[in-house]
């Protein structure tokens, strides 16, 4: 995609498995294994796989919380993938990150105002009376009120712990926000109130998402376009509403036929039922990674491994799939 904000290019990030006595390296863990993907400026890419398929490793790498094995990350132009802690520090305000876990992320010991105007003080903005109004500004725009500066997280609830994360994360008005499963330790009824709020921050900030996620309906609601991760690779990426209405890899028909259907009577989605475990990342399968658990599997699959190849969509949005067969 040109003009992307963020372009990442064969991005891998390989754990080291260490054993024996003198704990050396016995084989790679392949988190992430090759991955390319694009955000444009404004857009949500939704990212969805099952748990342990690299989703948050991508996330992480992308921030560089993690570093990356091979490939390349370039965001707003830049390339990012090898600077240091110093040359990083201006691009973190442009990239922040919301974790999945708010009770976890937020340090219990500080007050909440500490917490969000933490920024301020790294990157030197502000005096102190102008970063005490801009805190209670900043909890006002997430449906706080100003007053919660003054109180510790675990005096709030799950939903409103989580949206003085998303307070946190805009405090520098970024360009990118990586949510990583923000909403999935939340009650559904606060899942909604969480996701309108990225969406009318983004409305107003121009703010850019990569959205990760193992429920594909979540994903549809805020998405624009939508990545299907599995083992590591990337097997299917499209226009949100194509994904859905068409997918065309098997792995994403399973994930979608596993959406529950409120009403019984109503579903019409062809049932796909996977079968089998996720094999380990320190061992995938040679050829398509999916292959072992594909309805559809015949010896080219679990000889050579397919690349993300280009097919017709009816959104007119760039669709690939990461498949043999057209199916």
């Amino acid at each position: 995609m040109s003009g992307s904000l963020l372009d990442v290019r064969n991005l891998k990030v390989y754990f080291p498995v260490k054993g024996g006595v003198l704990m050396r390296a016995r084989g790679f863990n392949k988190a992430v294994d090759g991955v390319s993907l694009s955000i444009g400026e404004g857009e949500t890419l939704g990212l969805v796989g099952e748990s342990g398929c690299g989703k948050s490793t991508l996330g992480k790498a992308v921030v560089r919380l993690l570093e990356p094995t091979e490939g390349s990350v370039v965001f707003d132009g830049h390339d990012v993938t090898h600077l240091s802690r110093k040359e990083m520090k201006p691009i973190r305000r442009d990239v922040q990150m919301v974790f999945q876990d708010p009770a976890e992320s937020l340090n219990s010991r500080h007050t909440v105002g500490s917490l969000i105007g933490e920024a301020f003080d790294i990157h030197g903005i502000g005096d102190p009376a102008w970063r005490r109004q801009r805190v209670g500004e900043l909890l006002s725009q997430v449906g706080l009120p100003a007053s919660a500066a003054d109180r510790f997280p675990f005096e709030f609830s799950g939903g409103q712990r989580q949206r003085i994360g998303v307070a946190r994360a805009i405090a520098l008005e970024p360009k990118l926000i990586i949510c990583d499963e923000p909403v999935s330790a939340l009650d559904v009824s606060i899942q909604s109130q969480i996701l309108n709020l990225l969406l009318d921050l983004q409305q107003e900030m121009g703010l850019s998402y990569l959205f990760i996620a193992h429920d594909l309906a979540v994903v549809k609601h805020i998405s624009d376009r939508i990545a299907i991760m599995y083992l590591g690779n990337i097997m299917e990426l499209g226009g949100a509403d194509s994904v859905y209405e068409r997918p065309r890899h098997p792995y994403t028909r399973a994930l979608i036929a596993a959406i529950p259907e409120p009403d019984p009577g109503r579903r019409h989605r062809e049932r796909s039922v996977l079968h089998g475990e996720v094999p380990s990342p320190i061992d995938p399968p040679p050829g398509c990674v999916f292959h072992t658990r594909c309805p559809h599997a015949e010896a080219r699959c679990r000889a050579e491994k397919p690349v993300l190849r280009d097919v017709i969509a009816s959104d007119g949005l760039l669709h690939q799939v990461a498949c043999h067969f057209d199916l």
